[in-house]
């Protein structure tokens, strides 16, 4: 029975975090950042097969076989600071992030817009987050006899993460400001959570298949 390959250990903080290259190859690599609750896949899904260079996916927090912290305490900023520990381990990276991992690759466009050649945002768990304003206090109850990974902490925090649209478009305006490309930002997802709008509005954003947006950003 074949056993996956010996992940990337990446130290961040208290944290350890697995990045598994999948393909390997020349080129830039395209990133992978997955859904609320999910793991990184084994193999290049096939949707994504035709990128031409190496493909590597990221274990958040709490996921995979990623580290599972003691008492939670994530934010999607949090996630953003996993990801930008694999940006600085790969290089210059293509992102593709689906449901959470779609918010989170808008926030590594903007916040490291020299090193994200495009970002392509898809569908998947954890898209919407908690909506765009605050909601009442909620004290969590999670059990911690639930199977892991992922932590029940990730779970139940993430999924209400506020995502105010404003917040989200201005990582749009620093990727388009001071990446050089457009456009930077490429919206695949059918679901529109109100962020995911307002992104889809921006000057920079194009809405198209994650197929040709991946063949845009393979020519940059």
């Amino acid at each position: 029975m074949s056993t996956a390959p010996t992940p990337i250990r990446l130290h961040h903080n208290q944290v350890e975090l697995a990045l598994h290259e999948l393909r390997g190859g020349e080129g830039r690599t395209l990133l992978l950042l997955h859904a609320l609750g999910e793991a990184s896949p084994t193999r290049v899904p096939t949707a994504l097969d035709a990128w031409p260079g190496p493909v590597h996916a990221l274990d958040f927090t709490g996921h995979g076989r990623s580290t599972i912290p003691t008492g939670g305490g994530y934010t999607a900023e949090t996630l953003l600071a996993d990801a930008d520990a694999a940006l600085a381990h790969l290089g210059q990276v293509t992102v593709h992030g689906r449901g959470l991992g779609a918010y989170v690759a808008l926030m590594l466009a903007g916040a490291r817009p020299t090193d994200v050649r495009g970002a392509v945002l898809a569908d998947g768990p954890g898209l919407a987050g908690g909506g765009p304003s605050p909601s009442s206090p909620v004290l969590l109850r999670v059990d911690p006899a639930a199977p892991q990974p992922p932590d029940p902490y990730a779970l139940a925090e993430l999924s209400s993460d506020v995502r105010p649209p404003d917040y989200a478009a201005t990582f749009v305006r620093q990727a388009v400001h001071f990446s050089g490309l457009d456009p930077c930002v490429s919206v695949s997802a059918r679901v529109r959570p109100e962020w995911l709008t307002a992104v889809a509005g921006q000057v920079g954003v194009v809405e198209e298949p994650v197929a040709a947006a991946l063949a845009r950003y393979a020519a940059v």
